[in-house]
């Protein structure tokens, strides 16, 4: 008997390879973007999820733009929140199991060390509010659940820091990074192949997904300026000099201590990712 799966933001930057991913695994998959499923309108989602019969959603749609969002919280919690509680409503009322990307954004970043799942949360921003409050409707809502949170993604087809820095690169003689908020850069390649194991195994529940390692984003950025060659200057800031609409945790690495006690870890350390990314993308 075949297994489908429905992927909602198909065409994002997680999404693209996510559904080739699971199309590998054995899974027919029907791919759904927001010109396709409005998640933010019920009446348009739950019959697009029922059409498809699918035995998982993946919830990969979502508003990311962190600054974005502090700008239009109305948005972030209509995307992020009410998006979320409606998607998940449809896994409930139509059999699915439901995948829910979430973030690091949850946390305060007040630690220094990696966050585990079961640690509270603390959002300081928008963002990160919206999203636990999606995490908050999925677990209301249906106990067949997989709440994946993951952190600083880049990946082909999307906008993300190292393709940003690699520009900056080509253009600047110098460039400006901040020092002091900590994570870790991850890939969608290996995210994919970790949403992949997680539906394999079939365990539900709350995992971290995301690179080994940690760096700041002054540290991503220099390891991103050796490999490009970069001969400019690379000038360190801080967040409060930098002053963001939104704040960001200052830690925030996720350990991914769930995957490690079930199905293993398949994500690699974030240098060799960043280094792929940046060798696979050379032009």
């Amino acid at each position: 008997m075949s297994r489908r799966a429905v992927v909602l933001g198909a065409a994002g930057m997680l999404g693209r390879l996510l559904v080739p991913a699971l199309a590998r695994a054995g899974w027919e998959v029907v791919g759904y973007d927001i010109a396709d499923a409005d998640v933010t309108r019920a009446e348009e989602i739950a019959p697009r999820i029922a059409a498809a019969h699918p035995q998982v959603v993946v919830h990969a749609a979502a508003l990311t733009d962190v600054d974005g969002c502090e700008r239009d919280p109305d948005q972030a919690y209509r995307v992020n929140a009410i998006g979320t509680r409606n998607v998940a409503a449809a896994c409930r009322d139509h059999g699915a199991e439901l995948v829910y990307l979430s973030t690091d954004f949850v946390f305060d970043g007040a630690k220094r060390s990696p966050y585990q799942e079961d640690e509270p949360v603390g959002p300081l921003c928008v963002y990160g509010r919206s999203k636990e409050w999606g995490e908050r409707f999925v677990r209301e809502l249906t106990a067949r659940h997989y709440i994946v949170r993951t952190q600083w993604l880049f990946g082909p087809g999307g906008r993300n820091f190292v393709d940003t820095m690699r520009q900056l690169f080509r253009e600047r003689d110098a460039v400006r990074v901040v020092t002091d908020q900590i994570g870790s850069p991850t890939a969608t390649r290996d995210l994919a192949a970790a949403l992949v194991r997680i539906l394999e195994a079939g365990g539900h529940g709350t995992y971290h997904a995301s690179c080994g390692g940690e760096t700041s984003w002054f540290g991503l950025a220099e390891a991103i300026a050796r490999q490009v060659g970069y001969r400019g200057r690379l000038e360190p800031t801080t967040a409060a000099q930098w002053n963001a609409p939104a704040p960001r945790p200052a830690y925030s690495v996720l350990r991914n201590y769930h995957l490690e006690l079930t199905v293993g870890d398949p994500c690699r350390p974030w240098e060799a990712a960043v280094e792929e990314h940046l060798r696979d993308g050379a032009s």
